[in-house]
Order: C-alpha cells, then sequence, then structure tokens
C-alpha cells in the first residue's frame, strides 16, 4: 500500500491517505473512530451525458433501480435486506457521474459490503420495479412541466447548449421515457458500471487493511473497461438573446448565463471570487442580493455562479419576481454583472469574499458522508489531496489584479442568455 498524508491545519479539516488495495484499486480513506461507523462514496465517469437524445433519461433510470433488486434477491427482499441492517445505499446520476454511496455500522460493514457489491455486479432489473421506476419519473417530468424554476432551468440548458448533451433533459422527457425500455437499461449499465473510470472515498472507524478489503469486495470483480461514447466541447450560444415561455403565474422565473473559464484555467479561482461577491449562493451580502433585494426589494433570492463541468464551463444565475417588476429585476442584475466585469471588485469586496470562501470550506467537511463526497469530487476534478489546503492558499492569494483580470474575461461584455418563464412585463 502506497500512503500520502495530507498536511494537517485548521484549513485542511481531514488527513488524507491514498492507498492502492491488493488488487489495483485506488482509494482515499480518512480514519476516525470517533463514531462507529463508515461511509463510502464512489463515482464513475458516464452521467446524463451519455443517454442517446431519444431516450434522455436512461442514466436516472439506471442509477433508480441499481437498489430495486440484485443476484437472489428480488426488490422487496434487498430492501429488507437494508432495513435489517441498518444499510443506507442510494445511487446517482448527475451530467457527468453515475454516483453512489453506502453508510453503514461498523458492526455490519459486511453485510452492507455485500449487497452493495450485489447491486453493482449483479443487479436484476426486473419488469416489475423498472415499470415502477419508470412512472415515477414520468410523474416528475409532469410535475416539472408546470413547475417555473423546473421549466426555466430545462428551457435554459437546451437553448444555451443546442445539440449537446449538456443541454438534453437528464431527467428525460414523457416522450424519451417511453422510448426506454428494460433491455436499455441493462446494456446502459454494461457501459457504465466499470473499474476505468472509478474514484473511491472511505469515511471512518476502519484501518487501511479493513477499507482495502472493503473496496476490494465491492468493486474489484467489475468489468476492467466500460464503454462511453466521446463528448464533445459544449459551446455556448445564445448571447444577448431572451427566450420568454408563458405560463400563468403571477410570478416570473428568469434564468440567465453565459461561458465561464474552464477549471484548469489559471483565472478559473479568481473568477469564483469574483462569482461569489457578485452573487454566490448563500451570500446576503453579494452585489445582487444587496441591490435586488435590499435597495430595491425585487425580490426574495438572487444568485448567481459560476460552473466547471468537463466539456465546457458557465456562469449561471436567477431570481424570481412580481411579473411587473421582472423586466426591471433583469436589467439590475445584468448591471452589477456588467460592472464586475468592467471593473472588478473593490478592496473590501475582494476581502471579505476572500474569507467567507476560506473560512466556510470546513463545513463542507463536518460529517463523515461529506467528507467522503468532498473526496470524490476532489478526485473528479483530477485534484491530489494537497488540494484540501491549496484550494484555500490559492483563494487567499489572489489579488485585486488577478479578480479584475479573470471577471473581465469570464463576463466579457456582460452579455447573456436569458430565460424567462411567467408572463412578464416589459420584455
Amino acid at each position: 500500500m502506497q500512503k500520502y498524508v495530507a498536511a494537517s491545519s485548521p484549513e485542511s479539516a481531514v488527513n488524507v491517505r491514498t492507498l492502492v488495495t491488493p488488487r489495483g484499486l485506488d482509494v482515499w480513506l480518512v480514519e476516525s473512530h470517533v463514531v462507529p461507523v463508515v461511509s463510502l462514496e464512489f463515482a464513475m465517469r458516464g452521467g446524463a451525458s451519455q443517454d442517446d437524445p431519444g431516450k434522455a433519461g436512461l442514466g436516472l433510470m439506471l442509477a433508480s433501480l441499481l437498489d430495486e433488486g440484485a443476484g437472489d434477491l428480488d426488490s422487496q427482499a434487498f430492501q429488507r435486506a437494508l432495513d435489517e441492517k441498518a444499510v443506507e445505499i442510494s445511487f446517482r446520476n448527475d451530467r457527468e457521474h453515475m454516483a453512489g454511496r453506502l453508510r453503514t455500522l461498523v458492526k455490519n460493514l459486511d453485510r452492507a459490503a455485500e449487497l452493495l457489491r450485489l447491486a453493482l455486479n449483479a443487479p436484476r432489473f426486473d419488469e416489475e420495479p423498472f415499470v415502477r421506476v419508470r412512472e415515477h419519473a414520468n410523474a416528475r417530468v409532469r410535475h416539472d412541466a408546470n413547475d417555473p424554476a423546473s421549466l426555466a432551468a430545462r428551457t435554459w440548458r437546451a437553448n444555451a447548449f443546442p445539440g449537446h448533451p449538456y443541454g438534453f433533459p437528464a431527467e428525460g422527457t414523457l416522450e424519451t421515457l417511453a422510448a426506454i425500455e428494460r433491455a436499455d437499461v441493462v446494456a446502459a449499465a454494461k457501459r457504465v458500471i466499470a473499474r476505468e473510470k472509478l474514484v473511491i472515498a472511505v469515511v471512518g472507524a476502519v484501518d487501511e487493511k479493513g477499507a482495502a478489503a472493503l473496496v476490494d469486495k465491492v468493486f474489484a470483480d467489475l468489468p476492467a473497461y466500460g464503454d462511453l461514447k466521446t463528448v464533445g466541447a459544449a459551446e455556448f450560444s445564445g448571447l444577448g438573446r431572451i427566450d420568454t415561455v408563458t405560463l400563468d403565474a403571477p410570478q416570473s422565473t428568469i434564468r440567465f448565463g453565459r461561458p465561464g473559464l474552464m477549471r484548469e484555467d489559471p483565472d478559473f479561482i479568481a473568477s469564483l471570487v469574483a462569482a461569489h461577491v457578485l452573487g454566490g449562493h448563500g451570500n446576503m451580502t453579494s452585489r445582487l442580493f444587496r441591490e435586488v433585494r435590499e435597495k430595491r426589494g425585487l425580490a426574495y433570492t438572487v444568485f448567481g455562479a459560476f460552473y466547471a463541468l468537463d466539456r465546457g464551463g458557465f456562469y449561471y444565475g436567477g431570481t424570481t419576481t412580481k411579473n411587473e417588476r421582472a423586466n426591471e429585476s433583469f436589467e439590475v442584475a445584468s448591471a452589477e454583472i456588467r460592472d464586475v466585469a468592467l471593473n472588478g471588485l473593490n478592496e473590501e469586496e475582494l476581502e471579505k469574499g476572500k474569507t467567507y470562501l476560506i473560512g466556510s470550506y470546513p463545513l463542507r467537511f463536518d460529517t463523515s458522508v461529506k467528507i467522503a463526497a468532498q473526496l470524490v469530487q476532489i478526485q473528479l476534478e483530477g485534484r491530489a489531496p494537497d488540494w484540501l489546503v491549496e484550494r484555500n492558499r490559492q483563494i487567499g492569494a489572489v489579488t485585486m489584479a488577478d479578480v479584475k483580470r479573470a471577471a473581465g474575461r469570464a463576463f466579457g461584455d456582460g452579455a447573456l442568455y436569458t430565460t424567462v418563464v411567467g408572463k412578464p412585463e416589459g420584455f
């Protein structure tokens, strides 16, 4: 086994050991015996970006069915086995990954590992749960069709990334879900579930030997390689355009955005600082919050943040406001974005923004589940364990010149592609 121990500091929040198991799998381990619980998080490349356009929602169906029976256990028997040992197993599907989580008491670790192994190596995909899960997905799609926030987000993505997997509805549509057959789910599992792009984190009351045994038991017998299709670069479309979707509602839901910097760009971290000061989620001192809500009372909440995916980065934000004040809200938000693009931040904003981003980082590591999830995300981003310290160091090093340059590059001329759902006045 090889190991790396991240520097212990208030900034790092956790110490990480990297192991290579006897059967050759890499795993990041955080050992803690404070409570007798073990959390395991994993992810493999795949996700909604692997769905064919005519069968959007297939990846979601796959993730939803993995705990609906495996091996000689049908759906009810599998769920009963989880309940008997208080084992938590779940799977999820995002744009670029299929991921899962296990959480169990140490005394039940062997049984929990066996159930997760079965779910990944021998899923049943029986007809009854297949039909039930698809109908549940249909119900969600029907609900979202009249939900302003869901409709705005879906329309924005489709028009910002036309023809690209990032623009396809990850949850599917009534038409694409109807086109999915059980055989499609079986085939998708064979393409996606493999060791080739697998990342794993284990956190809790388990030592190196136990963690390695756990990981080998669950994952070592998976196929070495999947069959993932290549996803091209995501070109952003529609800058300067506003699309309105009429919905009989008293409020307008606005979503706006533009292309951003890629994660590996040297100005990426500085652009995150600029975005946080401008309108970061939960930042009640942000410019957008101050101008849109506090000064003018136009909306209850407003947000904006950069998102970095493997094949494209983008800025995405929005608000919800009365129909008669929709245009004013949008104009105020747009003006703040243009100002940051042109002038950057002032010294006080920069220092407060950096202080918050650095000081709040340990809150992402206050439970074993959160720690495991963060360690998997860091691996997916291609970073080493020292990112736990390096991330805050880089944020702390951002200067006024850095943030002005990064904001100018990331926000450009401030042009946005915008979707509005409701009956907005003035657009």
